[in-house]
């Protein structure tokens, strides 16, 4: 998958660990984020390999850090120089990847809980202002995603233009009846404006979950 920008990111008083992301791309709800509560979540995008979702998950289950889940992912693939990826875990630690080979603009930035990522982006601010509204929004952890996920379409975004987006949050037993982990799994595959799309959705999603 080319033309994308996400976010990693953790809250360290909820546990909270999810994703979020956008592409000039159908369906990136599918191929991009990845996330196992109490583990960690994961991001692997450009041309993305999907198999670094669960085997990433699986790698930081048996107490790799996320310097090293990504070495050990990136060392084992012989297409490396074409993806891009973002790693986070359940203590807040995290480490990016891009390929010297991607689409440019492309490149990444790790901060206190999260990590950014962007392939055939406007240019570095996106991921500058995804960042700083990570930093500066209040809230839970999905509220931080949404807002770095604007920030970035705001900067230009993905510089082919819009499709898809997603937002992904694990909780442990935060999903339906407690009988999961997926507390946010909301997707937008097709959209003039799905950024806008998934805020809306969101927004009736806080409001549902407010009545249960």
């Amino acid at each position: 998958m080319t033309g994308t920008f996400s976010i990693v990111g953790y809250d360290p008083t909820a546990g909270d660990l999810g994703v979020a992301v956008e592409s000039k791309h159908f369906i990136v709800g599918v191929i991009v984020p990845w996330a196992r509560a109490g583990v960690g979540a994961i991001a692997t995008q450009a041309a993305s390999n999907v198999s670094y979702g669960e085997r990433g998950l699986d790698l930081l289950a048996k107490g790799m850090g996320p310097e090293e889940v990504v070495k050990a992912l990136t060392d084992a693939d012989s297409d490396r120089d074409i993806r891009q990826l973002g790693v986070i875990d359940a203590k807040g630690r995290a480490a990016a990847f891009t390929g010297k080979k991607t689409n440019p603009w492309a490149g990444h930035r790790v901060g206190a809980n999260y990590a950014v990522q962007g392939n055939i982006i406007a240019s570095e601010q996106v991921l500058t202002d995804m960042a700083r509204a990570f930093e500066t929004t209040q809230g839970s952890l999905a509220d931080k995603l949404m807002a770095a996920l604007e920030a970035g379409q705001a900067a230009g975004g993905d510089r082919r233009g819009q499709q898809s987006a997603a937002l992904l949050v694990v909780r442990k037993g935060g999903g339906i009846g407690g009988h999961n982990d997926r507390y946010v799994d909301l997707r937008v595959d097709d959209h003039a404006e799905p950024i806008k799309e998934l805020r809306r959705i969101y927004e009736v999603w806080r409001k549902w979950r407010r009545a249960r």
